[in-house]
């Protein structure tokens, strides 16, 4: 009977060699992401052909519009742009907010509809 209550007594301790040493570094190498979702600051013009290199790399990308909001003309100018490409890829471009614009590439489609926080 005392061998029987040392082992419920044992139950749910666990010992050192109970464990044992596990290599994460074989699951970080996994299959990399087609996708990737990119942020970036259009602050000026010039930045441009870099956001549409991620756009043709099908990448999802979140524009933050806030430093062009001054001049209007350039962010008109900017936003067509934009529009252009996404139209070549065959994506989607919609205003979230007041200082983003986000591009999703085809195949996705944004819901311009809220999920919740509709109005009040």
């Amino acid at each position: 009977m005392a061998g029987f209550l040392e082992k419920i007594k044992l139950i749910g301790k666990s010992r050192e060699d109970d464990y044992e040493d596990i290599d994460l570094g074989q699951f970080e190498e996994g299959e990399r992401a087609h996708v990737m979702l990119k942020v970036a600051e259009l602050s000026k013009i010039d930045i441009l052909p870099e956001i549409k290199r991620e756009i043709y790399a099908g990448n999802i990308i979140l524009v933050d519009i806030a430093g062009m909001k001054r001049d209007k003309a350039a962010l008109d100018r900017a936003v067509g742009e934009l529009k252009k490409a996404v139209d070549d890829v065959s994506g989607d471009i919609a205003g979230v907010g007041d200082d983003l614009v986000a591009i999703v590439p085809s195949g996705i489609r944004i819901d311009r509809e809220k999920v919740v926080g509709g109005e009040d």
